[in-house]
């Protein structure tokens, strides 16, 4: 409802208002007129005057006619060009943004990639029109919309486009009396694309460089910029080593009486050109050489002639001539004779003969001065355009091109001669374009394809361009070329033959012969040309002195690059004029744009006075009309804005139809014309808005159009947002399925590492000895100090005095056994030691009591390196005989309970050098290398750990030698975290955890290869990589935390050293291996290869209930039974055995709450994945061999660890239930 309220005149607005208005709202400028002229409701050349002037004075300078701008000239920066109006065009089509260049330069652009063809934008008008000011302004929206600036070549290229305006203007634009800033030449920039609609080159094409003005300009005219700026602001060198000054010291600057121009700073422009030039890549000693030609130009118009005594020229001042020739590094008297003096050949019969030395009057030596200084002015132009399109070379393979064409105006002048004719003659050849592309062949094609259609009369100038040049019958140009050919030595009498070929024109309607001139009338209006001169400007050549003296200089800049041409003297062919080349220029000109999409600007100029208030109604009229934009209009309303080919059209919509396109995909099998059809009449436009040629479809307005690009950009943001949905549903399953991966990893990864040792055992054993019950249930790891002696205190702190372990000694395995004691005349016996294994040695500590005075003596100290081989039996028993290489002692003979897993921790110490035997009986050595057999007897008798007695051990059968660890037991489920949370919710204060920096990138050892010398078969796989105990959880932090796995040791600047087990926040990661790591406050780079992902630990749960292998009695709550490890001075397997006894004496037992056991020893790192199945890859270790740090095992006291092994013998000799095996 509020929203019809909102669209009923007159109501008032209470709601739906927003808090605040838009202030851009209130100062938004109001349309005036009609800003695209189409729409008219007259149409007559006064009434789009009359609209011109409406959005003239509303500084609105720009209107459409259909896709053709037309521009009129304000005289007035607008502030139309900013960043941010240029990005409101961007990707926007003529209709949805107000007219602008910017939308001329987009729709060219857009056109370019969306149809794959080469573009042109042609602009054209009068002089002062704004002709120059659009080129620019289209160049720098294409540089800001093409490529994403991040590739440098692409770059590159933008800057040098850019760059070639203020330099070319600099050498190619004056003040003239029209305009301050005229282009005198013509100029078509061709940027290239690649298949991205990057910038990746351009090529610069020069037309017709206006010479004259170097030598001449009439009164309140300038020369070419590039004289006052250099003049003006040229450094002290220049001014030294070329002898420059200011603009009115040189003639050809101060002739005219206009040294500055209001709104040009020829200093400031001066330093915008040495920028230009430096961005395109001109090296300083081409500057150098550019600067020094337009210093001997500037001086050669000082060179001031007088008659000697026979009339003849001579130079008046002969330092200006020593001067030039030093400039140009040619013997001063050549100079003169060369422009004094003419060396003239006669010939006879085709064959040379006599030379003769002519003096020179001195208007013939102002022409030949005039002509030296124009030809190396016009040669050093065209030279900086061949370099500009050097640096402009394509970096890559070009496919498309868009064209700006920059050409000089139409002009009409008081005395206007050969160089305006060629101008008007350029502009007759675009009107004939513009006609040709627009109107006539628009017309043309109508009926070429059948369309209904009403003609439109138009003026055709194709007779005015055939005027001027056809060859038969003869144009003017080819009229002057023929009295240049006949009266080549006189000048006077080359026009006189010329104004008297011009009368077999005379029937030409737009022609007419005026004595000594004569009048075309072109498209823009009637122009009265005078002949004086024009042959001789139209021969275009050079005298053969002045170039012998060009070509003699030993500066190789002038001899070898601006003249490098030799004279032929045997050749008698006519080189080609003026008027040849302007016309083969033009012509290629029109061909390669006919190639190409043509895009319009029409410029109009306001007014002759450049006056930023002043409309001439008058002036624009007679533009509007020569224009041709009545007939221009009419063309647009009459007939069809878009056409295209049937197949062109159904390959850019097939989309839109379901009968042509499904999913992006193209399914049409029919032809292109049906399809076009389908897809117009799907789309519902109407009938009267298109029409169906016979192989084009013809689209009538241009809404039509764009109605169809808005739907197949929607087609595409719909296709985008279904595959953006699929994509966040994939994520979202994917982010689930990490989850429970996730969730199982930690429940598991302390364990894994413990496991991994045990299999690791497994294999060394490689089932050939017969297994223990225990050691294969589910819960038995190989967790290593089993005795605490690392942190555990008392009788852990006694036996750590006792080893004294050196600096980098660090232990990996504890536990309590028997050693085979020898005795004298009798067998040995085993006798009860302690083991303690480091990363270096093995201690057998011995303990002794003195009255009440227990001691710990360190009794055998066992280098792992000494050891060259392990022996233990086929049957279960838990005896190993250590090799020991050199040993006077000869073998020890060690009984552990957790054999295997201290044959694991000795492997993985030595990289797995020690070869591990499995044998019925094992040899040994005695003290004094007397040799020994133990033997191993199977005896079911022999219960527990067996008998030893006489060198022969007696044993129970055990588990098969191929048996496999029991599967894990059920985990019961762990409470949710919302569920824990709202059961108990916690506070966790957080800090910040510093910092680490980096670290030399340096590979790890080689891993250590297996040793042959031991005489066995069985090869010990290698070992997983040492157990590293992960340090206390680090704070909470928002970043990733990574544990150091070796230590690392900085080696220069930016990096940062950490050891093994440090914990390191990583801020960034990169793709080379080094990341950038905080630690302890300090930022700095650490290899990556030296760190693993770290997950802060969480407390063990409580282990799961037993399998339920009878009816489950009621489990009391821990409130009502209290934890039998609740008191730290009871071991837990004494709590649990106590919990059993209770168990057995009661008729119907209900066992105690269960407790978690003690807090398990140091937690193994996940190794990495092994290279086989069977062989996992040990790791190296960089520096000395030693084993990762493990932290204290503050989970239960010491006291209990030491009597774990006892724990197990007690455990036999108790009831012998499934239940109960299973649930140790």
């Amino acid at each position: 409802m509020a929203k019809k309220l909102l669209g009923k005149k007159g109501d008032k607005i209470k709601a739906n208002r927003p808090a605040r208005a838009d202030w851009k709202e209130g100062v938004k400028k109001k349309q005036v007129g009609v800003s695209d002229m189409t729409l008219l409701t007259k149409i007559t050349n006064e009434a789009i005057n009359e609209n011109l002037q409406k959005r003239w004075s509303n500084a609105e300078i720009y209107t459409y006619i259909g896709n053709v701008l037309i521009s009129v000239n304000p005289f007035r920066d607008l502030g139309i060009y900013t960043d941010a109006i240029l990005s409101s065009y961007k990707g926007k089509n003529l209709l949805e943004m107000p007219p602008h260049v910017f939308a001329i330069a987009e729709a060219s652009y857009h056109h370019m990639n969306s149809y794959k063809e080469n573009q042109c934008i042609i602009i054209s008008g009068e002089s002062g029109a704004g002709k120059t000011e659009a080129a620019k302004r289209i160049m720098q929206y294409i540089a800001a919309v093409s490529g994403d600036g991040q590739n440098s070549s692409i770059k590159e290229i933008k800057e040098m486009v850019l760059a070639t305006n203020p330099l070319l203007e600099s050498f190619g634009c004056a003040k003239t009396l029209r305009n301050d800033n005229s282009s005198r030449h013509g100029k078509y920039l061709e940027i290239q694309f690649n298949t991205q609609g990057e910038p990746v080159g351009a090529v610069i094409t020069n037309y017709l460089l206006e010479k004259t003005r170097v030598v001449g300009q009439i009164d309140n005219e300038r020369n070419f910029h590039v004289f006052y700026q250099l003049t003006k602001a040229a450094p002290p060198e220049y001014q030294q080593t070329y002898g420059l000054q200011g603009p009115e010291s040189f003639l050809y600057t101060s002739k005219s009486n206009c040294l500055n121009v209001p709104g040009i700073d020829d200093v400031q422009d001066f330093q915008e050109t040495l920028n230009a030039m430096g961005v395109i890549g001109l090296e300083k000693h081409e500057q150098d050489e550019i600067f020094k030609m337009l210093a001997i130009v500037l001086w050669l118009g000082n060179v001031v002639f007088v008659e000697d005594d026979n009339g003849n020229a001579v130079i008046s001042d002969g330092d200006v001539a020593n001067f030039i020739a030093y400039l140009m590094e040619v013997d001063a008297e050549n100079l003169s004779k060369a422009l004094t003096s003419r060396v003239m050949e006669t010939q006879r019969g085709g064959r040379r003969g006599s030379v003769y030395e002519v003096p020179l009057n001195i208007t013939q030596a102002n022409s030949v001065r005039d002509a030296l200084a124009k030809s190396i002015y016009e040669r050093l132009f065209e030279w900086i355009v061949t370099r500009v399109n050097v640096s402009l070379q394509a970096r890559s393979a070009h496919q498309y091109t868009i064209g700006v064409l920059d050409i000089y105006g139409f002009e009409i002048f008081e005395e206007n001669n050969f160089e305006q004719m060629c101008i008007n003659y350029v502009n007759e050849k675009l009107q004939q374009i513009f006609i040709e592309l627009t109107l006539k062949a628009e017309q043309e094609e109508y009926v070429r394809e059948q369309i209904q259609w009403t003609p439109i009369k138009f003026f055709n100038n194709k007779v005015v361009c055939d005027l001027i040049e056809e060859k038969r019958p003869p144009g003017i140009f080819a009229a002057l070329n023929d009295a240049c050919a006949t009266a080549h030595a006189d000048s006077s009498a080359a026009d006189n033959s010329f104004v008297q070929r011009l009368g077999f024109l005379s029937s030409n309607a737009h022609f007419e012969s005026r004595g000594s001139k004569f009048l075309i009338k072109h498209y823009a209006g009637d122009v009265l040309y005078n002949v004086e001169g024009m042959t001789d400007r139209n021969k275009d050549s050079l005298l053969k002195d002045l170039l012998n003296l060009a070509t003699g200089s030993s500066n190789q800049f002038i001899s070898q690059t601006l003249f490098p041409e030799r004279i032929d003297p045997n050749s008698k062919k006519r080189p080609p004029t003026a008027g040849d080349k302007i016309k083969l220029s033009c012509n290629t000109l029109v061909t390669k744009l006919m190639q190409c999409h043509p895009s319009y600007i029409r410029t109009i100029k306001s007014n002759d006075n450049r006056s930023p208030s002043e409309f001439d109604q008058k002036r624009v009229l007679h533009q509007i009309q020569y224009l041709g934009l009545c007939e221009n209009i009419r063309v647009r309303r009459a007939g069809f804005a878009y056409r295209t080919t049937f197949e062109k059209f159904v390959e850019r919509f097939y989309l839109l139809c379901p009968s042509t396109g499904y999913a992006g995909e193209y399914i049409w099998n029919g032809d292109s014309q049906s399809g076009a059809l389908q897809i117009l009449k799907h789309n519902n436009i109407p009938a009267e808005e298109w029409q169906m040629g016979t192989t084009k479809v013809f689209i009538r307005h241009p809404e039509t159009i764009f109605a169809l690009e808005n739907l197949r950009d929607k087609y595409w943001h719909n296709m985008a947002t279904r595959i953006q949905r699929a994509w966040r549903a994939y994520v979202r399953y994917k982010i689930e399925c990490a989850k429970k991966v996730q969730r199982f990893w930690r429940q598991n990864k302390y364990n894994i590492g413990y496991l991994q040792m045990r299999e690791y055992g497994h294999q060394i054993l490689g089932g050939q000895k017969e297994r223990r019950r225990y050691s294969l249930v589910s819960m038995r790891r190989f967790t290593g100090d089993y005795l605490d002696i690392k942190g555990g205190a008392g009788l852990a702190t006694m036996i750590r005095n006792a080893i004294s372990l050196k600096g980098n000694e660090e232990v990996v395995f504890s536990m309590r056994g028997n050693t085979l004691v020898p005795r004298a005349l009798r067998s040995s016996v085993p006798s009860p030691r302690t083991f303690v294994l480091t990363n270096q040695n093995l201690h057998i500590v011995v303990a002794t009591k003195n009255g009440k005075i227990l001691t710990m003596t360190d009794e055998k100290i066992i280098n792992l390196n000494v050891i060259s081989g392990i022996s233990v039996s086929t049957l279960q028993d838990d005896w190993v005989v250590l090799h020991v290489d050199n040993s006077p002692d000869g073998d020890t003979i060690l009984s552990c309970t957790f054999k295997t897993e201290m044959l694991a921790h000795m492997l993985q110490q030595t990289g797995g050098r020690i070869k591990v035997a499995v044998s019925p009986q094992i040899q040994y050595k005695k003290k004094g290398g007397k040799g020994v057999t133990m033997k191993f007897v199977k005896d079911e008798t022999a219960k527990g750990d067996g008998v030893y007695k006489s060198h022969v051990v007696k044993i129970c059968s055990g588990q098969p030698a191929s048996s496999q660890s029991d599967p894990p037991c059920a985990v019961k489920a762990r409470p949710t975290a919302n569920s824990t949370r709202r059961a108990a919710p916690k506070k966790t204060a957080t800090r910040s955890v510093p910092r680490s920096a980096p670290a030399v990138k340096t590979a790890p050892a080689a891993t250590r290869p297996i040793s042959n010398g031991f005489q066995s078969n069985n090869r010990a796989p290698p070992p997983p990589p040492a157990a590293v105990a992960p340090p206390p959880p680090p704070p909470a932090s928002g970043m990733p935390q990574y544990k150091a796995l070796y230590p690392f040791a900085s080696q220069s600047e930016g990096e940062i050293a950490f050891d093994t087990g440090d914990i390191l926040e990583i801020a960034e990661k990169d793709d080379n291996g080094w990341w950038l790591a905080r630690k302890d406050g300090k930022e700095g780079w650490v290899p990556s290869n030296y760190l693993e992902a770290y997950v802060a630990p969480r407390p063990t749960p409580p282990p799961p209930a037993p399998p339920a292998r009878r009816p489950p009695p009621t489990i009391p709550t821990p409130a009502s039974t209290p934890a039998p490890a609740s008191s730290p001075a009871v071991p837990a397997w004494k709590a649990e055995l106590e919990a059993r006894k209770q168990q057995a004496a009661t008729p119907t037992p209900v066992p105690a709450a269960r407790r978690a056991p003690p807090a398990p020893g140091p937690k193994p790192v996940v190794p990495t994945k092994p290279s086989t199945m069977s062989k996992p890859v040990v790791p190296s270790r960089p520096g000395a061999p030693r084993a990762p740090p493990r932290p204290a095992n503050n989970g239960a006291p010491s006291n209990a660890a030491a009597s774990l092994a006892d724990a197990l013998r007690a455990r036999r000799q108790q009831a012998t239930h499934d239940d109960d095996d299973d649930e140790w």
